[in-house]
């Protein structure tokens, strides 16, 4: 049997990051034997600490500028690993951003995350990974794809401006600017929810709460996000809205989904494969993990319980 211990958390959110909490278990086992060795794998699940996550693995950290989710200009980064680029939209536009932690669920954009992965396709990057977790709006990813080069316009042909409200008044969405590497490249959603992008499931009913909505402003998201489905099933002649994850990030997942042609993976594990622990589980005698909170959700695809295949 082999002698060394994997340790592989997520982050405990408010407390420790996943590094500190794996460093902090590290000790933990060689106090209790001191001849154990451990590997530390942070983990993550898509959200807040993927870059940190896969830094950790080995990927490189590329710093670059973009706006947070009110349009301040933030230093942030995403990470690379030869043409594969991982972009995390909590560190980029999500609601550890919001200046002040001031919540702006109607205006709030996802602009930010199409600016770096912009960059990282201007970057040489082909192979895109896009966690999603943590986001602080609920626009449809219309920012998210006008950063990429879409532009969205009202009945009267006025651009609309960020925010879930604008999206409501989109008549149509040229797309015809997209950034031109968008076709030669892949892109993978790293989600960990699988709700629709409308309706009582949705993205608006669902989440816009968590980003500081009052009621009134939740059904005006929820009307905003069916009119903005519309009019990107004209633009695509893609229906995606009822696909699993449409509603991650506040429609950012729709938005991946069906002008980017992306593909939807629950983030534990893609996470999991970019660090490979399955290499770093080989002769272990023992793997320990854990996360913040251990509840009813962590068995819908979470860093501690990641999803298993159906038994029967």
């Amino acid at each position: 049997m082999g002698r060394h211990v994997v340790i592989a958390p997520d982050k405990f959110k408010g407390s420790l990051t996943a590094g500190q909490a794996a460093r902090a278990m590290a000790l933990g086992v060689k106090r209790a034997d001191p001849e154990l060795t451990t590997v530390e794998c942070p983990v993550a699940d898509g959200g807040d600490g993927t870059l940190d996550t896969v830094v950790a693995a080995g990927f490189k950290r590329v710093p670059v500028y973009a706006t947070g989710p009110t349009g301040q200009v933030v230093l942030t980064a995403y990470a690379r690993s030869g043409r594969t680029a991982v972009v995390e939209m909590a560190e980029i536009c999500g609601l550890q951003r919001l200046p002040g932690a001031i919540p702006a669920p109607v205006t709030a954009s996802s602009y930010g995350l199409g600016t770096v992965v912009a960059q990282a396709l201007d970057h040489g990057c082909r192979d895109i990974i896009i966690g999603v977790g943590g986001s602080a709006s609920t626009d449809g990813g219309a920012g998210f794809l006008t950063a990429l080069g879409a532009i969205a316009r009202d009945q009267h042909g006025l651009r609309l401006g960020p925010g879930g409200r604008r999206i409501g008044n989109a008549a149509q969405l040229d797309l015809t600017g997209l950034h031109p590497e968008i076709a030669s490249a892949t892109f993978t959603i790293a989600v960990d929810v699988d709700n629709p992008l409308y309706g009582p499931l949705g993205a608006a009913k669902v989440y816009a709460s968590q980003k500081g909505a009052n009621p009134l402003q939740v059904i005006e998201l929820d009307r905003a996000l069916r009119v903005w489905a519309d009019v990107v099933e004209r633009a695509t002649r893609t229906d995606c809205r009822t696909a699993a994850g449409a509603g991650a990030a506040g429609g950012v997942g729709f938005a991946a989904l069906a002008v980017l042609r992306a593909r939807m993976r629950p983030g534990i594990e893609v996470i999991l494969d970019l660090i490979e622990l399955d290499r770093h589980l080989l002769g272990a005698c023992a793997a320990v993990t854990g996360e913040g909170s251990l509840d009813h959700q962590s068995l819908r695809g979470k860093a501690a319980v990641p999803p298993q295949p159906n038994c029967r």
